[in-house]
């Protein structure tokens, strides 16, 4: 642990134990560090995809400016209005233009604004997404560089498609044009690359160490933690009890999942919540913990693969979701795809509520992120590219929310990417098939 004197505490300050490390949230006791020459305030991004298309006539808002009314669909983020900004009139061209399946070649394209190469074999090729630029520029200041999450089917081999590669549909994020990657699905793997000192496939040992004893992060690293707090004032003692105690708990769910004697062995890796919406709720905490501690600045997390065929029965959808798209205007297929449309919006919600939640400096990690949500596919019927579902929330960079702001017809989102950088704090003027800065 690194502690500039009594009171001022480095904002690269770690509480270290055997096996276990932990970043620290934004103090008080840190603004003398912050305000030493080039100290700034660290600016997030995040990506949370959603699968297989929206059924759009529930989506689209139709007041441009502010002042509209929210669809049926965008309807759980109404009480968010002035933290969000919907964006409407967006195309991903790379998709149009390449060949192969037309989930892969959608998802395989997002976030870069280049044409997925087309193979079902290891020679995949794409592009690096704007992801992955800010990953670049933020990585040096924090301890992981970028966190890829996801809530199904990992696997970066084989035929996904209609011969394309499941790289092109199991992630979204590129490292390079020939670097995918690998989305994280285990909660207890993302909690420990956070904290444990080593990548957990490498140390069995003192997984098996803490097991044995029921040691958790806390417990390892009690010594430290109580020397740092007993150093810090009465405002920064209640934000580390709060922060130590959402650790707690996500660490308390994970255990309660890998040990839920309700779950067939063999349904599902240990770790992961029999639960959609508490998987989807415990990946959500893990970056907002990720972020308030500033392990990392950068996430994505994918709500389902590109054509993910999960099925919904907890709010009354039994059917596999991907058919579902294919609805040939059947009104019934079509209230089902609504209804998992607004589940996932609703899961998101949740995510900007923790944001809003989570104090960070002198604001919120709401105020300092800026957080894409939305698909690479508008009308899952027709595989459509063309006037994409995105929303945008957060604060970052001074974003005024409140507003739907619909751009010229079938300008590139890759337009939006560049934007999203720049507000980070990450300069560029073009990226991918960019055509200039879309003004959000």
């Amino acid at each position: 642990m690194t502690i500039v004197t009594k009171r001022q505490v480095s904002r690269r300050a770690l509480l270290r134990g055997a096996g276990a490390m932990i970043g620290l949230p934004f103090l008080d006791a840190m603004r003398p560090a912050l305000a030493a020459p080039g100290g700034k305030q660290a600016r997030r991004i995040g990506v949370v995809y959603v699968p297989n298309g929206i059924i759009m006539r529930d989506w689209q808002v139709k007041k441009i400016g502010t002042g509209f009314d929210f669809p049926r669909i965008l309807k759980p983020l109404e009480r968010f209005r002035e933290d969000i900004v919907v964006v409407s009139g967006l195309s991903n061209h790379a998709a149009n233009k390449a060949k192969g399946g037309g989930h892969a070649k959608a998802s395989g394209s997002f976030l870069s604004g280049a044409l997925p190469k087309y193979t079902a074999g290891a020679d995949v090729h794409a592009g690096t997404t704007f992801d992955q630029i800010a990953a670049q520029r933020f990585g040096p200041e924090t301890r992981v560089p970028s966190l890829q999450l996801g809530c199904e089917d990992s696997r970066m081999i084989g035929n996904c498609d209609t011969g394309s590669s499941c790289a092109y549909t199991n992630t979204i994020s590129w490292k390079n044009p020939d670097t995918p990657m690998a989305v994280e699905v285990n909660p207890r793997s993302v909690f420990e690359r956070l904290f444990g000192t080593v990548d957990p496939s490498l140390d069995a040992e003192t997984r098996a160490r803490r097991a044995l004893y029921k040691k958790s992060i806390l417990d390892l690293t009690r010594e430290n933690t109580q020397r740092l707090v007993s150093s810090l004032g009465s405002t920064d003692r209640r934000k580390m009890d709060e922060y130590l105690t959402s650790i707690r708990e996500v660490e308390v769910r994970i255990t309660k999942a890998e040990n839920d004697p309700e779950i067939p062995l063999g349904e599902k890796p240990s770790g992961i919540p029999f639960s959609y919406r508490e998987y989807v709720k415990l990946m959500f905490d893990l970056q907002t913990i990720a972020f308030q501690s500033d392990l990392t600045r950068v996430s994505t997390m994918m709500l389902g693969r590109e054509g993910s065929v999960r099925v919904y029965p907890e709010i009354g959808v039994p059917d596999p979701h991907h058919p579902l798209t294919h609805h040939r205007n059947n009104e019934d297929f079509i209230e089902k795809v609504t209804k998992i449309n607004e589940h996932h919006v609703e899961l998101f919600s949740y995510f900007v509520e923790r944001l809003k939640a989570t104090q960070d400096g002198d604001g919120t990690l709401l105020d300092h992120s800026t957080i894409l949500y939305g698909g690479a596919i508008s009308d899952g019927n027709q595989h459509s590219n063309h006037n994409l579902p995105l929303v945008i929330a957060g604060r970052a960079g001074g974003l005024r929310g409140g507003r739907h702001v619909e751009a010229e017809a079938k300008t590139p989102a890759a337009n939006l990417f560049v934007d999203i950088l720049n507000r980070s704090g990450v300069e560029v003027e073009s990226f991918g098939d960019s055509t200039g800065r879309l003004a959000i």
